[in-house]
């Protein structure tokens, strides 16, 4: 990619995200998430363990992010609830890349899937905007 495509890249990608309302940022972390999870298991179907790695870093930060914007006073149960779904898509994340167990990844994307398609549904019908 030459340099210049790579910033015109860069600078709609920044006009995208700036676009876009809390609630459909909150989507495209989780569209993140799930596609660092299919990343990383392509990965390891090609035997490229760098790959598997920046893969694996990507999804555990967006969980990360996630996980530290919650708003444990205002959110109180639902937020609870959340903290706990990301601790376990973390754990499942951690027990792939340590033990290897593809199922694994199938049960975070399956959690990550169910949670992106509730938010999504509340971005498109103009809903709340606290997490």
């Amino acid at each position: 990619m030459t340099a210049s495509l790579a910033r015109a890249t860069a600078a709609y990608q920044e006009a995208n995200v700036a676009a876009r309302s809390p609630l459909e940022l909150v989507v495209l972390l989780y569209d993140g998430a799930l596609s660092a999870i299919v990343q990383a298991r392509q990965a390891v179907d090609d035997r490229d363990m760098a790959a598997k790695r920046k893969a694996m870093s990507k999804g555990l930060a967006i969980i990360g992010h996630l996980q530290s914007t919650l708003n444990m006073d205002e959110g109180k149960d639902v937020a609870e609830q959340l903290d706990r779904l990301y601790v376990f898509v973390t754990d499942k994340l951690i027990e792939f890349n340590v033990q290897g167990r593809a199922e694994a990844l199938t049960e975070a994307h399956s959690v990550l899937t169910t949670l992106r398609d509730a938010w999504s549904a509340i971005a498109q019908s103009g809903g709340g905007t606290s997490r």
